[in-house]
């Protein structure tokens, strides 16, 4: 299988993730996103020219999330995807809230703290600072709240959710996030930053 990829992209970093848990290699082809000669092979197999995109001999597959289900799908006897109806749909629901509330406030911060200068030469927002620290205050909060009572995610042990929840807090100290008032959130990240699979996708800048 190969995967077009990025070191930088907390999208990739999910599937680096779960692709470590199970033991699965890939061939890697790295797309610099500052270049057009990489955007233009990227966008002939990924039509929104996003990463990270995944091929399967004559499959191609793009979207994080569902590149860790299928991958986990694959592996026989793995624990990060349940097959009980009830306990793959918590699972499920933890992926789809973090696409859809959590990375996109994470974002807000990465891009004005992080890429914004390099891509644009300007400095970071604040009106745009100040939204994305509201979005994120609501996610944390619930997340928060949820790992209060619990080390993981979904179940009694680390699935695909954990994985793609905490990919994007890779920026958590260069992008600034503001999230010291949420201790249960921190306390399961610093069990997520222990795990083998998280040392071994670290990416040094």
């Amino acid at each position: 299988m190969q995967l077009y990829y990025n070191h930088y992209s907390s999208n990739t970093r999910r599937v680096l993730l779960a692709a470590d848990h199970l033991g699965i290699e890939f061939d890697l082809i790295q797309i610099n996103l500052a270049s057009q000669d990489d955007r233009r092979r990227l966008g002939e197999v990924n039509p929104n020219a996003k990463l990270p995109v995944l091929i399967d001999g004559d499959f191609i597959l793009w979207e994080s999330c569902a590149i860790m289900q299928y991958l986990a799908e694959g592996t026989p006897g793995q624990t990060v995807w349940p097959q009980e109806r009830r306990a793959r749909a918590d699972v499920g629901r933890w992926m789809f809230w973090a696409c859809q509330h959590f990375a996109p406030a994470i974002g807000v911060f990465t891009w004005e703290h992080l890429w914004k200068k390099f891509v644009t030469g300007q400095d970071a927002d604040p009106t745009e600072v100040a939204r994305g620290a509201a979005d994120l205050a609501e996610a944390a909060r619930v997340l928060d709240q949820h790992l209060a009572t619990r080390e993981w995610l979904a179940g009694d042990g680390v699935t695909l959710a954990d994985y793609a929840v905490a990919a994007p807090l890779m920026y958590k100290d260069r992008a600034h996030l503001p999230l010291d008032a949420y201790p249960h959130l921190l306390a399961w990240f610093e069990r997520i930053q222990s795990l083998p699979a998280w040392q071994r996708t670290a990416h040094e800048w």
